[in-house]
């Protein structure tokens, strides 16, 4: 509102001046005074409020809509922007008659340009017509000059000589083809005398066009003289009638400033309340950050406790949760081991170069963020979840690898037996999980390394010896891989002790004491062993390999002697002949791979269903891994498996084994001990885990018969030994 009457008074100020020019009485200027000075004590007023007058607008106070000089005010303006619009209409048809005009005057400048132009062709016309006719007429008039002089050489020489006749013929030949020049001049002229008659009525079509355009432009120009001065008339009428309405506007706008001031006067109580008003809220305002601070402060101080009492519910409950998840793993690995089931980890590689790129190369294998023994795959749109013993993502290391199977190696030295073997398809990681790089080893070295590494830990009180065999299964032929001829077939056997365990006749045997031991004799395997390249993997082993490490050991406190053996197997990859693209030996070797493998599965099946003849002699492989399978062995299977989006028909395949393997049951573990420095067929009998020894033993031949006191205190001591070493 405030705003609104400033600028009204503005425009009063300027009226007042118009005014004064225009009257210039004494009254008038004395009046005039007193209301510039009435006017710059209420600018003074309203400069004062003008800032108070804002904050209450933003504090969104009602403005006052009942006010009646506002609504004279928005009546005046509504006419005075309805005489402007009438203005503006007035001027928008006088711009529309002058273009009228101008293009009026345009057209007629072009009608008498033509005009010009026709009038220029048909002067040039008539020249060129008059310069033909003077030309037929002096033809004319050359020709009919001719013929006089032949009339008369005819009659004169009408009497002459057959010469004369002769040159007679030739003029009157002569004087035809005169005639007929003369008479097509004669037509000539005549067509020309016609094209003239044609020009001149031409002639007098254009002038009577010409005319008739000039009486039309005369028209046309009175018209628009017309036009203009009824425009002109009517532009006048207007702006009189506009003057007289302006007029009368503004001796009301007059009478409203008189309404305004009186307004004025009665508005200043109200802007004294509003002032009041203001400052009250003012110092509310003022107090509101301290208000606000504090009970921000008491509401932050609130969230934090709450926050704090869930995080550490929350930290109470994630360890409670993996203190179980931990108490689970020991529990299961503990019923595993008194099953005799056989553990079964998974490690997936990582995406390399060979996997190509494209969707065939995407990423199908995912893991669990809460159980390291749980993996899903992605299968034809479908996930489907595998749980395992543990499992390895592409990111663990060998080192970590290791740790979770050393203390299976660690226990051959204390007697048992023990097998760890790698399976999946071709190009899943097999070899490098088993054998690793000279830079990264694999479980290979790593568990002879951990086997020297307790040995010296030991050497205090036990003696230990351990040799290490190394074959291969290539097309079902057992060959030695560290022996002169690796080409010799070997054959498994019983062994003759009627112990029921198999042994390879012939098998080389080194005792390994260091790791350049250990390096010389992976090397000779290596060279050895077959591998060839395929369309899935450029190094595809060809053949099952099988280290053999024989762990034998004397405790010699108390003559125990313990045997134990760690077979590590590193099977060679299922594939595919149509993926591969084997051909000629090739062909032959993955079918023999093939087959073994599908023996494999064929005896894990046999011991999942319990059933009482498993196929152990349907391949070499399985028959060699019957200790290790048939419940006389501590056994791991260690799972790779690819995560391409193409190898997931065979992943699927690896992981549905791992599972069936896994729930084969083999039952408890026997441990091989003896007392060395008893006879020989008086050694103690296999010793079942959590069985103790008997109390006595038959005497042996070549030595005398201990008392019952020291049978009694050396069994006492041996089931210690036992009971610390187990």
């Amino acid at each position: 509102q405030v705003e609104t009457l400033k600028a009204k008074l503005l425009e009063q100020a300027q009226e007042i001046s118009r005014l004064r020019s225009e009257l210039g009485g004494t009254d008038a200027e004395k009046h005039r005074d007193l209301l510039a000075a009435e006017n710059e004590r209420l600018r003074q007023e309203m400069k004062a409020c003008e800032g108070e007058l804002r904050e209450l607008q933003r504090q969104q106070q009602a403005p006052c809509r009942d006010c009646p000089h506002l609504q004279e005010n928005a009546e005046l303006q509504e006419q005075l922007s309805q005489l402007q619009r009438e203005a503006e209409e007035t001027r928008a048809k006088l711009v529309e008659l002058d273009l009228e005009v101008q293009q009026k005057t345009n057209r007629l400048a072009e009608v008498e340009l033509r005009l010009k132009d026709s009038l220029a062709e048909r002067a040039e016309e008539e020249e060129r017509l008059s310069r033909r006719l003077r030309d037929s007429q002096e033809t004319i008039a050359s020709l009919k000059s001719q013929p006089q002089q032949i009339k008369y050489i005819i009659k004169t020489v009408e009497v002459e000589s057959a010469k004369a006749k002769q040159a007679l013929c030739e003029t009157q030949s002569r004087n035809q083809y005169l005639l007929e020049q003369v008479g097509m001049q004669k037509q000539v002229l005549k067509e020309m005398e016609q094209q003239l008659q044609s020009s001149q009525k031409t002639e007098a079509q254009l002038r009577a066009q010409i005319m008739m355009y000039e009486a039309e432009l005369e028209r046309a120009h009175g018209q628009m003289l017309e036009e203009m001065q009824a425009m002109e008339e009517e532009k006048n009428h207007a702006i009189e009638e506009a003057f007289s309405r302006a007029q009368v506007e503004m001796k009301a706008v007059h009478e409203n400033l008189a309404g305004v001031r009186t307004n004025l006067l009665t508005l200043q109580p109200a802007l004294r309340t509003l002032t009041h008003d203001y400052n009250s809220l003012k110092r509310q305002v003022r107090d509101f950050p301290l208000l606000l601070q504090e009970t921000l402060r008491s509401a932050r101080a609130e969230i934090s406790q709450a926050i704090e009492e869930v995080h550490s519910t929350n930290r109470e409950l994630l360890r409670k949760y993996r203190r179980e998840l931990q108490l689970r793993k020991k529990c299961h690995n503990e019923l595993v081991r008194l099953k005799g089931n056989i553990r079964v980890f998974g490690r997936v590689r990582p995406i390399t170069k060979e996997d190509g790129e494209g969707p065939e190369a995407a990423n199908a294998v995912t893991f669990d963020a809460d159980d390291d023994a749980v993996l899903h795959l992605l299968h034809k749109g479908k996930q489907v979840s595998f749980e395992l013993d543990k499992v390895f993502p592409p990111q663990a290391s060998q080192e970590e690898v290791f740790q979770e199977v050393q203390a299976l190696v660690t226990s051959c030295i204390d007697g048992y037996n023990v097998c760890i073997f790698a399976y999946g398809q071709t190009g899943a990681g097999k070899t490098y999980t088993m054998e690793g790089t000279a830079a990264n080893p694999g479980i290979n070295q790593r568990a002879l390394q951990l086997l020297f590494s307790e040995v010296r830990g030991k050497a205090a009180d036990w003696d230990y010896a351990i040799t290490v065999s190394a074959a291969e299964i290539y097309n079902e032929a057992l060959r030695d891989l560290l022996g002169k001829e690796p080409q010799e077939k070997l054959e498994i056997k019983l062994c003759p002790d009627g112990s029921g365990q198999l042994y390879v006749p012939g098998l080389t045997e080194f005792r390994v004491q260091s790791v350049e031991d250990i390096n010389k004799v992976f090397e000779s395997g290596h060279i050895k062993r077959v591998t060839e390249c395929t369309n899935l993997n450029e190094h595809s082993s060809r053949s099952h390999a099988l280290l053999i490490v024989t762990v034998r050991g004397l405790d010699r406190s108390t003559g125990l002697r313990t045997t134990g053996k760690l077979n590590l197997v590193d099977l060679a990859g299922s594939e595919r002949v149509g993926r591969s693209g084997a051909e000629g030996s090739r062909l032959r070797e993955a079918q023999h791979i093939n087959k073994s493998l599908s023996a494999l599965g064929d005896v894990i099946y046999a011991l999942r269903s319990r059933q009482g003849h498993v196929p152990f002699r349907n391949s070499k492989l399985t028959y060699l891994l019957q200790d290790s399978l048939s419940g006389d062995s501590k056994t791991l299977m260690m799972v790779q498996v690819s995560p391409a989006e193409k190898n997931t028909s065979e992943t699927l395949c690896s992981l549905k084994f791992a599972e069936r393997v896994r729930s084969v049951e083999l039952g408890p573990v026997s441990r091989k001990a003896e007392l060395g420095s008893w006879p020989s067929q008086e050694h103690l009998e296999v010793l079942k885990t959590g069985d103790s020894l008997g109390s006595s033993a038959p005497p042996g031949r070549g030595h005398a018969s201990p008392s019952p006191g020291q049978l009694s205190s050396r069994s006492a001591s041996i089931r210690r030994k036992l009971h610390t070493s187990g």
